[in-house]
């Protein structure tokens, strides 16, 4: 490991503990405190995803490894034929990390692409790539070549098209969500027509399936664009958590700002009352540089201080330490920009059957950044949840999605609970996280969608006012409402 790859190693130990929870097996054992524990079936004919609590029945499970071409397309048609003919349901997923069902169609076809395909053009600065392949796929392609993607998730192992499907957005600063870097995608509609698709060419569905959940039509591969990589410097700012919005606004107007991220601590005497922005810029010596590499063992010894904080508030001081004082002494050296971002979500995966790791996401505009900590100290301290982390990111506005959650500049928080998989557990974050949508719609904000279906209706609808809109174009493209998932069956279908 030489000197660059060290020290990013370290500075991924804070860095990872922001990345997207993964999915816990459950095993047969007695309940916990008197509580039915909830437990997913050994059956076959069912799929869940990263939450481990939104076991599905599906008809057939199906994995698609074609290159993007006719034989793709046809295997693509044909399931779309037969799923219409028995009157079921289509799904197209990758790695599948929602929680709530998002990637599953009940009772129908679930297909899963693997095709690791990226072919870089380094003139123009884009990568055109399969819809199955991963973000790890196109590090590994573009980094050799000095290119690396321009917005992606903070995880490497999410489906790229899947990523632009609930388009999110990633640690690049004065940049939109991942689907302002997309120039074209084809795609096989509903009815088996394949058509291409970008911000100038069939632009309202184009529009409607960035951020669409897969409900609009099956992309088979995209143009995406890239970066050149770098060698950066981070900078480390801690400040009264009030400050953040403010200041991290304040921060971005440095040109030289590429990369940003921020913390709050999270232990309860304390609660979400300090700050950390981590702010990277260009190193002057950008010469010979390391192959991406993620954190390795230095995110395996954060991991154990992460979850160290399970029930224990002691434990969160130190972890607070250690991200704040520890990890910005020791990791304060350059750090490639493919490398920040090539972490796989296992890293933090603890193994525990008897808990889930669930994620919320919200977003604010910076100005209201103080009431949105008022919301959160007056909801979350209250329930029963372990509260591990909260990542604070930038994101541009997004005024292309039908279903976008950044109309104009937002902070968002990207926040992890470990959850108890019970009834008891499952009933008090449904109360929890009602609580803290309805203060955050109360900001003129919003939530974001793929995690657990417990938002209200009227929630969905005033965070997402195009919704019914969405629903009613859907069902003109889609008559036989072949292209579902649970999002479509428990929100949108009544819209």
């Amino acid at each position: 490991m030489n000197k660059y790859t060290r020290r990013g190693a370290l500075l991924g130990c804070g860095a990872v503990l922001g990345g997207l929870a993964v999915r816990q097996t459950m095993s047969s054992n007695p309940s916990l405190d008197g509580t039915r524990l909830i437990q997913p079936s050994a059956r076959k004919g069912v799929m869940d995803d990263a939450s481990g609590l939104s076991e599905t029945p599906i008809f057939k499970h199906v994995v698609m490894k074609q290159d993007p071409g006719d034989a793709l397309v046809s295997a693509i048609r044909s399931e779309l034929s037969e799923a219409r003919a028995e009157g079921r349901p289509v799904n197209v997923g990758a790695a599948r990390h929602s929680m709530g069902g998002q990637a599953i169609p009940r009772d129908g076809h679930a297909v899963t692409f693997e095709n690791g395909l990226v072919d870089v053009d380094q003139e123009r600065s884009v990568m055109r790539c399969h819809a199955g392949a991963r973000w790890s796929d196109a590090i590994s392609t573009a980094d050799p070549l000095g290119l690396g993607p321009k917005v992606m998730q903070s995880n490497n192992d999410f489906g790229v098209a899947a990523t632009f499907c609930v388009n999110a957005h990633g640690w690049p600063v004065k940049e939109g969500p991942m689907g302002s870097t997309v120039r074209a995608f084809d795609m096989v509609l509903p009815d088996g027509d394949l058509i291409t698709c970008s911000p100038s060419k069939n632009t309202d569905l184009f529009e409607m399936t960035m951020g669409g959940y897969g409900l609009t039509g099956i992309i088979t591969q995209m143009e995406v664009d890239l970066l050149p990589n770098q060698r950066l410097l981070p900078s480390f700012e801690p400040m009264p958590a009030e400050r953040f919005g403010t200041r991290f606004i304040e921060a971005l107007s440095d040109p030289e700002v590429t990369m940003a991220y921020g913390r709050l601590s999270v232990d309860r005497a304390d609660f979400m009352s300090e700050a950390l922005m981590i702010t990277y810029r260009a190193a002057e010596d950008q010469s010979d540089l390391p192959a991406a590499a993620g954190s390795g063992a230095a995110s395996r010894i954060a991991s154990r201080i992460y979850r160290a904080q399970l029930g224990n508030e002691r434990m969160k001081r130190v972890r607070w330490w250690f991200e704040k004082d520890l990890a910005t002494w020791i990791g304060g050296g350059p750090v490639t920009r493919n490398s920040l971002i090539n972490e796989p979500v296992v890293t933090l995966d603890d193994r525990n059957p008897y808990r889930t790791d669930i994620l919320h996401e919200y977003f604010v505009s910076p100005d209201r950044f103080p009431e949105f900590l008022d919301i959160c100290r007056q909801v979350i301290p209250s329930s029963y949840q372990e509260f591990l982390n909260v990542t604070l990111r930038y994101v541009g506005s997004d005024p292309r999605s039908w279903l976008s959650y950044a109309p104009t500049p937002r902070i968002a928080a990207v926040m992890s609970f470990s959850q108890e998989m019970t009834v008891r557990a499952e009933a008090d974050m449904r109360r929890m996280t009602e609580a803290l949508i309805e203060g955050v719609i109360g900001l003129d904000g919003t939530y974001y969608l793929p995690y657990r279906p417990h938002a209200r209706q009227d929630q969905l609808t005033r965070g997402y006012p195009r919704a019914a809109e969405f629903a009613t174009a859907k069902r003109a493209l889609d008559p036989d409402l072949l292209l579902r998932n649970n999002l479509w069956d428990q929100y949108l279908e009544t819209l």
